[in-house]
């Protein structure tokens, strides 16, 4: 089983830019299709943004689409979530997990970890 550990969110003013990692151990990283999710207060979790094992394949939810770039690193078991030009719609908690099913919807697999608060002030 893969543990995670999200990083990297904070309080930002709309248009400006954060970087969350998730570092992940326990398991065989570079197989796993890998992905960013979020639940804003009052809403379900929905997935943010996917990145397939070998880093060769991404989706984005619309929303996100031109403004925020997942990537990974296998040498180093972590997955990123590069976010510019934020908006205060993005304000959530920011998950990262596997990817069970690669294909939309994009359902996640194993647990979850901490989280990490994105607040994103107008």
């Amino acid at each position: 089983q893969v543990h995670l550990v999200e990083s990297g969110g904070g309080l930002v003013q709309a248009g400006g830019s954060l970087r969350l990692s998730c570092a992940a151990s326990g398991h065989a990283f570079n197989s796993l299709d890998m992905g960013w999710y979020r639940q804003a207060p009052g809403k379900e979790r929905e997935f943010v943004a996917v990145i397939s094992s070998s880093g060769g394949t991404t989706y984005y939810r619309d929303s996100v689409k031109g403004r925020f770039t997942i990537s990974r690193d296998n040498t180093k078991n972590t997955v990123y979530l590069h976010m510019n030009s934020l908006k205060p719609e993005d304000t959530a908690i920011y998950d990262c997990n596997s990817v069970y099913y690669f294909t939309y919807p994009f359902p996640s697999s194993g647990s979850w970890g901490q989280g990490t608060q994105v607040t994103v002030s107008s």
